[in-house]
């Protein structure tokens, strides 16, 4: 592969505050990017004041970015796509444009979710739509990066995943700075459900600072919650390594920690009494977490993985289980070993 990454025509997808935060690196860098902003106020915004307030407010974004609502025009003639959309919504954006794609594109998909009705992944979802598209030209960004703080520059260190090591290369050397530090994996999927699992676990550790409970009944949710990652990651043929690395543990630390975590958040707010519908009525982003604690329910049933932390989150979200009542239930389950499986 050509690392010769200067002249690559680049397309994002999605202007939330994940997608506004890497689309701005890549300005940052040289890049002249072609930016789809879903809002019409909000491409507005970023067009003629350089900053966007509704999604990434604080920071002024590079002169490179080039915002635009037509999707089809921030698509055509790429060399690379980087979709930063929620993941509900990732099947009809990409149906739209799939007629556009040409086979030598690459497609890097930074969005964190699994879908509700197929159980697919980002990408399984990419493979579906986009059969003209080889496998090997598709990758995966993900770990420990707020999107505040990549934008602020703070040293951040993520995992770029491709079925081929050559794209996982270029990508890496796309999105590298000194600020940014990204590492290669060949493990899509271990690196998807890293990313997706997490939210899902970060809301039962938001639910648990809601509670007041500790630290201690945080450390252990959080290690218990890497292990049924673990566990569903292994069912679906992903490595263990790949949880022990930033798309894993690193990313899930974060989440289930983190005061910018919009899912963390959703879970305190719901051990502090509030209910859900109230929570997500006031809030402008997404929390995945609350889509994928579904899918993550179902699939794992269907795959008989043992998942207790998110099955709990998801019957507090989806049947009105008592936080409290929920503890109690994780707390006195049969007694095992701890590696049991």
């Amino acid at each position: 592969m050509d690392f010769k990454t200067e002249d690559t025509k680049i397309g994002v997808i999605g202007a939330g505050s994940w997608g506004t935060a890497l689309a701005n690196l890549l300005g940052t860098k040289g890049f002249k990017i072609d930016h789809w902003v879903f809002e019409k106020e909000v491409m507005e915004e970023i067009r003629s004041e350089k900053e966007n307030k509704t999604f990434l407010p604080g920071f002024i974004l590079s002169p490179n970015l080039n915002p635009s609502n037509d999707l089809e025009s921030v698509v055509s003639g790429k060399d690379l796509l980087l979709i930063v959309v929620p993941s509900h919504l990732m099947r009809v954006t990409i149906s739209k444009i799939a007629h556009l794609l040409p086979k030598d594109i690459i497609i890097v998909t930074a969005s964190k979710g699994i879908e509700n009705k197929t159980h697919l992944t980002m990408t399984g979802i990419l493979k579906e739509i986009l059969p003209n598209v080889p496998e090997d030209r598709l990758a995966v960004l993900s770990g420990p990066s707020f999107a505040k703080e990549v934008a602020a520059n703070v040293p951040t260190a993520v995992t770029v995943a491709s079925n081929d090591s050559q794209i996982a290369s270029f990508v890496q050397h796309i999105f590298a700075t000194q600020y940014f530090r990204v590492y290669t994996n060949d493990d899509m999927i271990g690196v998807e459900l890293g990313g997706a699992v997490k939210n899902v676990v970060a809301i039962a550790a938001g639910i648990v600072d809601g509670l007041g409970l500790g630290l201690n009944t945080r450390a252990g949710l959080i290690t218990r919650g890497l292990a049924e990652l673990q566990r569903l990651g292994m069912e679906l043929g992903a490595s263990p390594k790949t949880f022990a690395g930033l798309a894993g543990v690193g990313d899930l630390i974060l989440t289930c920690t983190g005061d910018l975590s919009r899912n963390h958040t959703v879970g305190k707010k719901i051990g502090e009494g509030m209910k859900l519908a109230e929570i997500l009525a006031n809030m402008n982003m997404v929390a995945e977490g609350v889509k994928t604690a579904r899918s993550v329910y179902n699939l794992s049933s269907k795959l008989g993985v043992e998942m207790p932390i998110c099955h709990i989150v998801y019957h507090i979200l989806y049947d009105d289980l008592s936080p409290k009542e929920a503890v109690y239930q994780l707390m006195t389950r049969d007694l095992k070993e701890e590696f049991h499986d």
